[in-house]
């Protein structure tokens, strides 16, 4: 029996013989192709990192505001107060035993607030064909886009809580129109300024504690009523988180402040938190520091319907799947005006 010389393999280089056989009898692979790669796919030749990296983002409104869930589908949100007031009697005069008849009388006076209500509204679309591809790879794209729907919806309800939206005419807890607008206090120097940046410790706590009183007092002192939470652009809470009281203390302007503003002495707590709507949202654009009591009693939002899966159905037509998510959300309700204050220029 006899064998044709086909070639031989050296080192993984095919080298074809020129006689016998013709060329395109056997697959051939010069040494510069294997050497570039050419006898690999691409994606053979890949580390493949699973993690599926999201979007960059941010929010922080389940911490600055309480949210009542619950409510259905209703336009409007609604809460009463009252107010007392007294009228008739003597004034300073004694009261006399007997018939009297110049006794104060109490009259009370109910109110009711309402508050806009609106539809978060979102869809996802999963065609078939890349549903059944993504199986095929081990990855859900049902779930990659509904990450997305949450997603746009955490981003909705942030602007919703600090800033509110112009084409539903609301507001939200930096731009109330209620609240009061006060600019901080110069730093003494030449130039006054007002920033935390160019004032010392001392300054920074008084800008504190001055914001605290003002807007305790005009709640009449009431216990309730101290203010236990302000937020602060990111940039002005860096600078007091890594700046000490002084180059030899190693304790920063933050916990310096923490432990000796009015609301801790008072038996309160006090809250100081980064948001990235303080910047740039107060008088002429400067950075607004806002002082509120965060509790639902005083400010509250309500998630009238959660986020949720209202329906589901094939498309025929786009052969696909057709997905729709609502929720059902109020604008964020200052129920006492005058216990929220804003503080420009920091």
């Amino acid at each position: 029996m006899s064998f044709q010389n086909v070639g031989t393999f050296d080192a993984g280089v095919f080298a074809p013989s020129m006689t016998g056989a013709p060329m395109n009898a056997v697959p051939t692979m010069d040494a510069s192709g294997i050497a570039s790669g050419g006898a690999f796919l691409v994606s053979e030749l890949e580390k493949r990192d699973p993690m599926l990296r999201k979007p960059l983002s941010s929010f922080t409104y389940p911490r600055d505001v309480n949210i009542s869930t619950g409510g259905g589908w209703v336009d409007y949100v609604s809460a009463m107060s009252v107010a007392y007031g007294i009228t008739g009697g003597s004034g300073t005069g004694a009261v006399n035993a007997g018939g009297a008849n110049g006794l104060p009388v109490v009259q009370a006076t109910v109110d009711k607030g309402v508050y806009k209500a609106h539809v978060f509204a979102s869809a996802l679309r999963v065609m078939f064909v890349d549903m059944q591809k993504s199986n095929f790879i081990g990855r859900s794209l049902d779930q990659m886009l509904t990450d997305g729907i949450r997603l746009t919806y955490d981003k909705h309800m942030d602007q919703n809580v600090y800033q509110g939206f112009d084409e539903y005419g609301t507001t939200g807890l930096i731009n109330n129109p209620d609240a009061v607008e006060t600019t901080v206090s110069g730093n003494g120097a030449s130039t006054s300024s007002t920033k935390w940046a160019d004032k010392t410790p001392k300054q920074i706590l008084e800008d504190i504690n001055k914001a605290i009183t003002a807007t305790w007092a005009a709640a009449e002192y009431d216990e309730a009523a101290m203010p236990n939470h302000i937020l602060i652009p990111y940039e002005q809470y860096t600078y007091i988180l890594n700046t000490m009281v002084t180059e030899l203390a190693t304790e920063t302007i933050l916990d310096y402040v923490l432990k000796n503003n009015i609301a801790a002495k008072n038996g309160g707590s006090l809250f100081i938190g980064a948001t990235k709507w303080c910047k740039g949202s107060g008088t002429s654009g400067a950075d607004r520091m806002v002082v509120y009591v965060n509790n639902e009693r005083f400010v509250n939002m309500d998630e009238l319907v959660p986020l949720s899966r209202i329906m589901s159905s094939p498309n025929v037509t786009s052969v696909c799947y057709d997905t729709a998510y609502m929720a059902n959300v109020s604008e964020v309700q200052v129920l006492y005006p005058q216990t929220i204050t804003y503080w420009d220029g920091i």
